[in-house]
């Protein structure tokens, strides 16, 4: 039985973010379905850019306070915590590089304590996920995350993501490629780890009356892995027919890509970034999605970008590349097109073909419809998520636990 009270908490790096959307989403999904866990975040989001954020998102959030260091270290007790810790964290990662996640453990262990939260659930294997490593290792506190992308892909050393690993109750990841990923290269830990691919609200379907020309859209960071600069120079060779491409985002290659886009390829439009709410609107007027994700020169890439499930419940086909988990949401002939990465002119031929065809355009966003109800419904994958902290007694109400008797003065007292 899931216990009345909160048992478990999210722990973010910063909560809520403009890039996320799926993070967010999974948190009002479980709320949804009964699970109102509480929220932490290291830090709160800044500058970035406006974002049309549900106003169930108002304060439920729990932000660890500005100066919050100083104010422990001027607690012995927490000074000598924060020595031990230290001195552990250097003798297991090399150096005291990342001795800012010990003070924040600190900081958070007695906020836990005193909510009687047993477990927390981090998302991406990076600062909030090793944050929690800290609170379980200091405190005993148990803890899972969600590993995503560049996070597992080439960010995260592999000693020390093993490490991570070893000590959670599980982790998830978002694809059955990430899965396999994890699992080959921490085979000790196969059996802990769990693929949950990330959730879309599914409102119903509307279609707006289709723009003249025809639109052509893609959303994503203007970043290398998301392969903005092919999907321009595929434009550049459709100059004979009537389309516009709009892409959507933000990011350090915008005014790359705004001159790659002035010159010669003139039906296409660097937006900047859109709220949520704009891009759906846009989503409703388009007639094809495109996204031709590419392999990074880090070895960085895509895994499950949850752009493309919105675009596909929004009643759009979907032209993209067999990278990572792409391949688990489009179905290549069926929702839409794969097609090899770095290949403009093979992105440009699908473009044409579906321009060409409204009606088996129609018929492939329709197709992707019906296969985000099957797969990527939020209260379904929600579910999911909750079945497995319950396996792992996240969910259940403990009647003692040792690290709750310790005493450990919060420095806000």
């Amino acid at each position: 039985m899931i216990a009345p009270q909160e048992t478990f908490a999210y722990l973010f790096e910063r909560f809520p973010a403009f890039s996320q959307t799926f993070v967010y989403r999974e948190v009002l999904a479980m709320r949804g379905i009964g699970v109102k866990a509480k929220v932490f975040s290291i830090r709160e989001p800044s500058g970035e850019p406006s974002q049309d954020f549900p106003p169930e998102l108002n304060g439920i959030t729990e932000y660890l306070p500005p100066g919050f260091q100083d104010r422990i270290e001027v607690d012995a007790g927490f000074r000598r915590a924060a020595r031990r810790g230290i001195k552990q964290l250097s003798e297991l990662w090399g150096d005291e590089s990342e001795k800012r996640r010990i003070y924040e453990a600190l900081w958070l262990a007695p906020e836990l304590r005193r909510a009687r939260i047993s477990h927390v659930h981090a998302h991406f294997a990076g600062m909030a996920a090793r944050t929690a490593f800290w609170l379980h290792r200091l405190e005993g506190i148990r803890f899972s995350f969600t590993a995503h992308a560049n996070d597992i892909f080439c960010d995260e050393p592999i000693e020390r993501l093993d490490q991570m690993i070893s000590a959670a109750e599980f982790v998830a990841t978002e694809t059955e490629f990430s899965a396999k990923f994890l699992r080959e290269h921490h085979p000790a830990y196969a059996g802990k780890i769990f693929r949950i691919f990330n959730g879309i609200p599914l409102h119903p379907l509307t279609r707006a009356v289709a723009t003249h020309p025809p639109l052509v859209i893609g959303v994503g960071r203007y970043i290398e892995k998301k392969g903005f600069e092919d999907l321009i120079a595929a434009c550049r060779q459709l100059q004979d027919i009537e389309f516009e491409c709009q892409i959507v985002g933000q990011g350090p290659l915008e005014n790359a890509l705004r001159q790659q886009a002035g010159s010669g390829a003139g039906n296409v439009v660097i937006t900047g970034a859109r709220t949520q709410n704009q891009i759906t609107a846009a989503f409703a007027q388009a007639s094809i999605f495109v996204l031709p994700c590419v392999y990074a020169a880090d070895g960085g890439s895509d895994n499950l970008p949850t752009v493309i499930m919105e675009a596909m419940a929004a009643g759009l086909p979907v032209i993209s590349t067999p990278v990572a988990g792409v391949p688990e949401m489009v179905v290549d002939g069926e929702t839409g097109y794969l097609v090899p990465e770095h290949d403009p002119g093979a992105l440009a031929a699908r473009i044409r073909t579906l321009l060409g065809d409204p009606g088996q355009a129609q018929a492939m966003g329709l197709a992707g419809r019906r296969r985000c109800e099957q797969l990527f419904d939020a209260e379904r994958v929600a579910g999911h998520l909750r079945d497995i902290l319950q396996k792992h007694g996240a969910l259940e109400s403990p009647t003692v636990l040792p690290w709750w008797n310790r005493w450990f003065k919060s420095p806000a007292q």
